[in-house]
């Protein structure tokens, strides 16, 4: 069982070519409001959440826990990943594959960059590196083919398709261990 209170936290910031994944500071709520009160963002989440509501529940420093990244492009805040524990009551819950979920939102300004995918591929990196042999789940809907494509991108691997909130769900898997031949 995987143990997110027992990874080292906050890691080093992880710099990759263009990208900074570290963790969240106040600097960041109003990215953090921004990015959940997004329309486009919302679009594959249930919607957005209304901005006073936002405004009232994020915390002064948003996401301070353990597999919770701020992703900073030249010094600014355009996204977070995500590395937390499956919700046991969720609907779409397969803990047998992994107890590990990604989760990613990024200010659509900044969509179809390859950011998301070089900043889920150094988080994924870190989380292999911290919990070696550890898989990490995915769902996304298959009407989200931004997704899809990421998905395909960091090497996830599809395990089945079902019916959640009132969508088709897509959920795949990732491992940083080679599968046996």
């Amino acid at each position: 069982m995987t143990d997110h209170r027992a990874l080292a936290w906050p890691p080093a910031p992880i710099k990759t070519e263009r990208l900074v994944l570290r963790e969240s500071a106040a600097r960041d709520r109003e990215a953090v409001i921004e990015l959940n009160a997004s329309p486009e963002v919302g679009t594959y989440l249930g919607g957005p959440r209304q901005h006073a509501e936002l405004e009232r529940t994020v915390p002064e420093v948003p996401g301070r826990r353990p597999g919770f990244f701020v992703v900073e492009l030249d010094g600014a805040t355009i996204g977070t990943i995500q590395l937390d524990p499956q919700d046991p009551e969720s609907p779409a819950n397969r803990l047998e594959a992994g107890e590990t979920h990604l989760g990613y939102l990024f200010l659509p300004e900044t969509w179809g960059r390859g950011y998301a995918t070089e900043a889920c591929a150094a988080a994924l990196d870190w989380f292999a590196g911290a919990l070696p042999g550890e898989p990490v789940v995915l769902y996304t809907q298959t009407a989200n083919v931004r997704s899809m494509r990421l998905a395909a991108k960091l090497g996830f691997t599809e395990l089945e398709r079902f019916e959640a909130y009132g969508a088709e769900q897509w959920f795949g898997v990732w491992s940083s261990v080679a599968p046996l031949a």
